[in-house]
């Protein structure tokens, strides 16, 4: 590992990764890897998680063609050196800005969305002149020897390294670190960075909500919370974690969520465009959440293929352990409330969410949750969507997370600003000695 680290930085420093058109290039010749193994991509996919091919293509494959395309269009002007004002004072002189990647990055990257969650950042470190050490997740194993085996073959290991199930991966020095994973795991990145000061991007998880306000359309509704629930399975970390229906629609909407559980996914357990959970550890620990007495939909398994039906499940109280982690499957908790104050001041005693979505049709109500609640991302009359445009940040805040990614937000993710100060042929004795009041007089007037 500590050769591989030397010989990126040897490599950094040469400045050859800094060069735009090696960049461009090197998203290009990305493209076209991707290109030739797209076929093997999506048949690991299916392998690890059971996801169909649209499934696989659209969450995962397509979502990196798409940022690699942005990026390869943007990058000239971000690249560009920003000149900035400059204070009177200084009269004659220029400030300028300029994007610099950091060095030698570490990314580690879940199995949920294996593809799609090591490419984008790998797209974004790649694209602002960075080396790259890659650490995709062995439990999504068949997808990773595909990612190793594509890097490998098209790629130097001085530019990108994949490197696989390495326990002391984090024991060494990064320039940067970007993670995407559970907390518990981002509070041991963050521990391990702090030794060389090495700067992170956390991008976590949490619980979170989904907003049904007495005024929405139900039907919409229900087909777009399922849409964000059961993608993947649930194993989605902006997936609605659990539902606040108003009580005045509260069966509606439960009755419409089953009827577009049936209608898209009929026979779960036996449908072929209904992803598996990863493996029984995960099959096992969403068991463990489904108390009987509280099913009002669903809940039946299948242990051999690893597929827990869609599952509503209501009555729940705080004490549940349903309510105290996030669930990451296919699994949705719907909670009655009266008035709006109880939504705020329920979701403002947990943890601030990575997502959080509103399904209303009146503005005040949109205004009230957007300005009240801290969230990393929303979306409003619908799910997901969010963090499948380049133009919108991605991340998430508190223990959500920390640091953005996603289109220009990737660039300046792993970049630093290097600021300079050009000085001009003008010079003036006010700033050298003696300090007289005279000096401080117009000094004075100058800065005020």
């Amino acid at each position: 590992m500590l050769e591989i680290i030397k010989r990126q930085r040897e490599y950094f420093n040469t400045n050859e990764t800094k060069k735009v058109s090696f960049r461009i290039n090197s998203l290009r010749k990305l493209k076209q890897v991707i290109k030739l193994y797209e076929e093997l991509i999506l048949d690991a996919l299916n392998k690890d998680l059971g996801k169909s091919r649209y499934e696989a293509f659209v969450t995962e494959v397509g979502l990196v063609y798409q940022e690699i395309n942005y990026q390869i269009k943007k990058l000239p002007k971000w690249s560009k050196v920003n000149k900035v004002k400059t204070p009177k004072i200084f009269f004659g002189s220029k400030s300028f800005v300029k994007r610099e990647p950091y060095g030698v990055v570490l990314i580690i990257s879940p199995w949920n969305y294996p593809f799609q969650l090591s490419f984008l950042p790998l797209i974004g470190a790649l694209a602002a002149g960075n080396t790259i050490i890659l650490k995709p997740s062995t439990q999504s194993g068949n997808t990773s020897k595909v990612i190793v085996k594509m890097i490998e073959e098209y790629f130097k290991p001085e530019q990108i390294a994949v490197v696989e199930g390495d326990r002391d991966i984090l024991d060494y020095e990064y320039d940067y670190i970007f993670f995407t994973g559970s907390v518990n795991v981002g509070k041991i990145i963050m521990e391990k960075a702090s030794k060389y000061l090495t700067p992170v991007t956390l991008e976590l998880g949490g619980k979170s909500p989904c907003i049904v306000y007495k005024d929405a359309d139900i039907s919409k509704a229900a087909r777009a919370i399922i849409y964000g629930k059961l993608l993947n399975a649930g194993q989605t970390c902006v997936a609605p974690d659990y539902l606040l229906a108003h009580k005045d629609i509260k069966e509606e909407l439960i009755n419409a969520i089953i009827n577009a559980v049936d209608k898209y996914y009929p026979k779960a357990l036996d449908n072929d465009y209904y992803p598996k959970l990863i493996n029984q550890k995960q099959f096992n620990r969403l068991n463990g959440y489904l108390e009987k007495n509280k099913i009002v939909y669903g809940g039946k398994t299948n242990l051999n293929q690893l597929k827990l039906e869609p599952t509503i499940v209501t009555d729940i109280n705080n004490d549940d352990k349903v309510m105290n982690e996030e669930i990451f499957g296919p699994i949705l908790p719907i909670i009655a409330f009266s008035d709006l104050s109880e939504v705020i001041t329920y979701i403002k005693k947990k943890p601030k969410p990575l997502a959080l979505y509103l399904f209303t049709t009146d503005k005040l109500v949109e205004k009230e949750i957007i300005n009240q609640l801290d969230f990393g991302g929303a979306c409003i009359n619908d799910t997901l969507i969010h963090l499948s445009t380049p133009y919108l940040p991605f991340g998430g805040v508190g223990n959500s997370g920390m640091g953005r990614y996603h289109g220009y937000a990737s660039f300046t993710t792993f970049t630093y600003q290097k600021s300079i100060f050009k000085k001009g042929n003008f010079d003036t004795s006010l700033r050298y000695p003696p300090y007289t009041d005279n000096k401080l007089k117009i000094i004075k007037r100058i800065f005020k």
